[in-house]
């Protein structure tokens, strides 16, 4: 018995050495490191988790807020085919026309939203533009006959109102558009291809888009991009944020891509329907002038110090901003005081005020700040506009320079591109592919008026401009381009040897 113990304890003590030798030979080759005690009693901070938003109930909520909206037009058989969708890109759902000689009844569908309990609707005003009888239909399968209340084109809004009203109705709140975020969660709900009452989420996939679209020009075109499914009939329908309101009103699409939506944010709802309301239409302050936003080239050609402001390319003779004494070139930095960031504030700004009012706009005008005081006249079917992306223009040093070559407009020449008597200035015969004058997408045709501020009338006039311009300065043209419909532009170039 006392040898088995002994042997047992022996075994024990081989066992415990060998471990012991392990270890030690174990933290000399570094194959243990020690533990990194203040490390392993810290808890990691785990990856914040964004919940995915209960559409569900938001669908709830909203569902009953909208309705389809239903238009019968009564159409004489000399109209009939005249009255399309104004451009493709617009969702409208229309039904199939036959030829015949009698009248007949043209029915389109689109989407709409309450926004007070007594019955009044938003919706699009292309939807219900035609119609000599709007219906709509709630989720319940209740009809209503409705009538407009107010319309306005330039931001194809139009608001609604049940004729004869038997409840209180479910509506939407107005949220805040410009508070929106790109990559917000949004909902679409509407009645897309006479599927009424259809819900579709996606996110904002972009904001301020400008698509031209609108019969009077891109001036208050500034979209919201969505990839919630929109597709035809949903116009006018709510476009909302997860927490039920109103973000913006579905308005179009891109029939050349998926998932290219496009909604009118609700906060140019906000501004024209107190006049929707009271007038029926909306009527706006006008100044006459064309502006552009200033980019990097364009400041730095007129001597600025940042791109805030908005860019006048052409005044309108004898009217508002005329009078007032803007001339084209000035820079608009402040309207009443209050700064001007680009081209749309300026618009959204102006176009809030009634005609008759007294602004004080500040301009800087050859590196000087000035003040003029401008009375407002009535918006009319032309008005302010965003120009296209200002083009540029180029001369002889300016063969060398600028990639042209221009002629004195004589009698021939004035025949030879349609140019009235009283245009002065140069045009441009010849534009080299690869060229500053092609980068600015300047064109034969083209008539310079003025190189950095002084008027041209003579070839040896933009050469002489042109051969003071340092490397790497700029050259600041003045142009008319007579395939526009004598539309001006400026055109900024950047000069090297």
């Amino acid at each position: 018995m006392q040898r088995e113990k002994q042997k047992y304890y022996s075994l024990a003590a081989v066992v415990v050495a060998a471990v012991l030798f392990g270890m030690v030979i174990a933290g000399g080759l570094n194959l243990t490191p020690p533990v990194d005690a203040e490390r392993n009693t810290q808890v990691q901070p785990m990856a914040e988790t964004i919940a995915a938003p209960d559409f569900a109930t938001l669908a709830e909520r909203v569902v009953p807020s909208v309705v389809s909206v239903t238009i019968k037009d009564v159409q004489d058989p000399s109209e009939r085919g005249r009255r399309m969708p104004r451009d493709p890109f617009h969702e409208f759902f229309r039904g199939p026309e036959g030829p015949s000689d009698e009248p007949s009844v043209r029915r389109s569908a689109g989407s709409g939203f309450f926004i007070s309990g007594d019955g009044e609707i938003v919706t699009n005003y292309h939807v219900i533009e035609d119609a000599d009888t709007i219906e709509i239909e709630l989720v319940d399968g209740t009809r209503f006959e409705c009538e407009v209340i107010g319309r306005d084109e330039a931001t194809d809004l139009a608001l609604l109102k049940v004729s004869k009203p038997d409840r209180d109705f479910a509506y939407l709140a107005l949220g805040e558009s410009e508070a929106v975020r790109v990559g917000e969660w949004v909902m679409a709900v509407g009645n897309p291809l006479d599927m009424d009452h259809t819900v579709t989420v996606g996110v904002v996939s972009a904001k301020g888009r400008v698509l031209g679209l609108s019969r009077e020009g891109t001036s208050f075109e500034n979209y919201i991009q969505t990839d919630a499914a929109i597709n035809l009939g949903n116009s006018g329908g709510p476009l909302v944020n997860i927490r039920s309101q109103v973000i913006a009103i579905n308005t179009a699409i891109n029939a050349r891509g998926q998932n290219l939506g496009f909604a009118v944010p609700v906060n140019i709802l906000r501004r024209i329907l107190p006049q929707l309301r009271e007038n029926g239409m909306v009527v706006r302050g006008f100044l006459g002038i064309t502006v552009n936003n200033l980019d990097q080239d364009s400041a730095e050609a007129f001597g600025l110090s940042s791109r805030e402001g908005a860019l006048v390319v052409e005044v309108s003779p004898g009217r508002a901003a005329d009078k007032g004494g803007v001339e084209h070139g000035d820079i608009v930095v402040a309207i009443d005081g209050d700064p001007v960031e680009d081209t749309r504030e300026l618009i959204d700004t102006i176009s809030a005020m009634p005609p008759g009012t007294e602004v004080e706009l500040t301009v800087v005008r050859d590196g000087k700040q000035r003040k003029l005081e401008v009375e407002l006249e009535a918006r009319d079917a032309i008005g302010e506009s965003e120009s296209p992306d200002a083009e540029p223009s180029r001369e002889d040093d300016t063969a060398e320079r600028l990639g042209i070559s221009v002629s004195e407009l004589d009698s021939q020449i004035r025949r030879m591109y349609g140019l009235d008597d009283e245009i002065q200035g140069v045009v441009i015969t010849r534009v080299l592919p690869v060229s500053p004058a092609a980068d600015e997408n300047l064109i034969r045709g083209d008539v310079i008026l003025e190189a950095n501020g002084e008027a041209i009338e003579t070839v040896d006039q933009l050469r002489a401009i042109v051969s003071d311009v340092p490397d790497g300065g700029y050259l600041r043209l003045y142009v008319q381009r007579p395939q526009m419909g004598g539309r001006s532009f400026f055109a900024i170039l950047k000069l090297n040897d």
